[in-house]
């Protein structure tokens, strides 16, 4: 297992398995599980000394609200924490962009967009690919797709006219 995605709830799965999604297409494995910094502090104290004794090398970390989940994580794991800061509560997402990205010097926390589980995803694989040669081939490959869909977009929309 190399990446581990933890949300703070269950009602956040929908939104998580984005990332999961991803990492499938990549053929990278995962584990997702549900913990709290708040509500289950031993739990995700445990996750975070059981993914440094596994092969972990990034955690994708899915919180809403005051999201404090992705900064307790990355002040206890020594690699990539990857937050997902997540839509809820009358703010609509913001308190938990700015709970994940305004991090004390010392602990970082990547943060992708809003509800961004998808990219997460990839900027784990990206990661991950910096020492694995097939993975950084599966992302150029994935890259070209994407231009080449914008080309096709393009070109019909040209078409239509």
């Amino acid at each position: 297992m190399r990446v581990l995605i933890i949300t703070g709830s269950d009602s956040d799965l929908p939104v998580m398995k984005e990332a999961a999604k991803v990492l499938e297409e990549f053929g990278v494995e995962y584990d997702m599980t549900i913990s709290s910094a708040h509500r289950s502090p031993e739990r995700t104290e445990e996750l975070i000394i059981d993914a440094s004794t596994r092969s972990i090398k990034v955690i994708i970390v899915g919180a809403g609200m005051s999201a404090h989940l992705a900064g307790v994580i990355a002040a206890r794991f020594p690699l990539p924490v990857i937050g997902v800061p997540l839509e809820s509560g009358v703010l609509g997402g913001v308190d938990a962009l700015l709970s994940t990205m305004q991090m004390p010097s010392g602990i970082p926390v990547a943060t992708v967009a809003i509800n961004g589980a998808k990219n997460a995803g990839i900027l784990a694989v990206q990661i991950l690919a910096t020492s694995d040669k097939i993975l950084e081939n599966k992302l150029l490959e994935y890259k070209k797709k994407l231009a080449i869909e914008v080309e096709e977009k393009a070109l019909k929309i040209e078409n239509d006219q």
